[in-house]
Formats: C-alpha cells, structure tokens, sequence
C-alpha cells in the first residue's frame, strides 16, 4: 500500500489556477524530486500537502486513510486540518527558525508543546532526542549556539532536525538549497542523500537536477500547474519523452 495517495489536486487563486488534476503516488522509503521553472506549482503543491493552502478540488490520503477530500467539508474542520499536518514535515527555503531560541530549541520546540497538551514525555526524554537528532545533522557542538551564529548550511541542518522531530510519515523539502551558496549546498544534500539512505520517506522539490537524477526513485517535472513527465529520475533526465521536459532540461542544461 502506498503511504501516500494524491488524487486530481486542484488549487486556485481566483480565476487562476495553480494545479491542475495532480495524481500521484508515493511507497514508504522512497524519495520523490519534483522538477519546473519557477512558477510552475511545486511550492504550492507542497503548501496543499502540508495543508498551508486548502485544495480546491482532490483527496489526499496518506497510509489508506483520506485525510483530505475537497468534496467532504467533515475532512477539512480546522481542528482537524492542525493534527493532519502532523503527517508531513516541511523544511522552506529560507530555514525560518526563531532567532530568540538556540538550535536545540528550536528542534524541540513543538514537541515540548504537545507533551503539554497530551502529556506522554519528559521535558529530558525531548531534550535527549532533539540531542540525537542534531548530532545525526552533525551538530552535535552546536546545541546551544542561536540561529545568527550558524552558517546558512547549519541553519538548514537544524530546520531538518526540527522537521523530523515529530517523526512524520513524509519529509517534505521546498527548494532546501536555493538559499545557499555552493558549498553550504554541498553540506546539506549530503545530509538529504543520507536520509534517501536510510529509507525516509521525501518528497524534495529541487533544482539540483544531478541530486535529482542520483537520490530520487521517482521524479515528476511540472510545467503551468500540470504534471507533463513522471517516472524514473534517469530515464525523465536523460530520455525525456515530452517536448516540453525537453525544453526545459535543455535550458537547464544552457544555464
């Protein structure tokens, strides 16, 4: 059974319209890099998945359960919607951390809220597992450093952290090196190809076409709001069989 299940996604903004009829499926462990120029609709469908946006039009089903359903107002009560969003974890372009909280804050933050709530762990058992995780991004020496003392890479490892805090069914990550400068991109990919190691589960909206191509087991390049190529990452890359992928990785390429 796929993990997660996308259905003829719609989204408009007015008379615009963003998506259109997205469908796709994702299995636990696999990676998914979603391709397109700017404008094309990759920040958007991750915002839909994360439920920062409302889809129009679709279902969203993730482990067999529908958890979305544009149809079905019962799926979309906003108490609801805020527990959904548990399902995916997101990491943004441009890390938004808190600048008032050190990186292990930062990481445990949101969990430390939910133990509230719900009770269930000791203050010491999220400390020592925000611990763990900044050591698994390497930054083990850099706990109780704040935001304005890290590089941009570091930023991005912490927001990853943060992200797999609350252990997700899908890590999601919008343009995670746009920000970056080349070798500060070099340290994070080698973090997310670690994680495509390990079996997480990810969808990675990204311009890297080469770590596209490498990491991912399945690739979709969007153009206009629509899915116009999917399959595997070498094969779109390399053996595009739409003009229109064609164009675009030729241009790519030029660049």
């Amino acid at each position: 059974m796929s993990i997660l299940e996308v259905n003829h996604i719609e989204k408009h903004f007015g008379p615009t319209k963003v998506l259109n009829d997205i469908s796709f499926s994702l299995e636990a462990g696999q990676a998914l890099s979603i391709i397109g120029s700017s404008g094309s609709g990759k920040t958007t469908l991750l915002r839909c998945l994360n439920f920062l946006e409302r889809p129009n039009g679709g279902t969203i089903a993730v482990n067999g359960s529908v958890i979305f359903d544009a149809a079905d107002p019962s799926t979309q009560i906003e108490k609801d919607i805020r527990e959904k969003r548990l399902h995916f974890g997101l990491v943004f372009q441009n890390f938004n951390l808190f600048p008032q909280y050190t990186a292990l804050q930062n990481v445990t933050l949101a969990r430390e809220l939910r133990a509230k709530k719900k009770g269930g762990e000791s203050r010491e058992e999220i400390l020592q597992a925000g611990l763990a995780l900044l050591e698994q991004m390497g930054l083990a020496d850099r706990a109780n450093h704040y935001p304005h003392q890290l590089s941009g890479g570091q930023q991005q490892r912490v927001a990853i952290a943060r992200a797999l805090a609350l252990h997700p069914d899908i890590l999601c990550f919008d343009e995670p090196t746009s920000a970056l400068d080349p070798e500060l991109t070099g340290e994070v990919l080698r973090v997310i190809r670690s994680l495509a190691e390990h079996k997480t589960t990810m969808i990675i909206v990204t311009h890297e076409m080469a770590f596209a191509r490498d990491v991912a087991d399945q690739l979709i390049f969007m153009d206009s709001g629509v899915i116009v190529e999917q399959g595997d990452p070498k094969e779109v890359i390399d053996h595009p069989k739409e003009e229109r992928t064609r164009q675009f990785l030729a241009r790519y390429a030029d660049n």
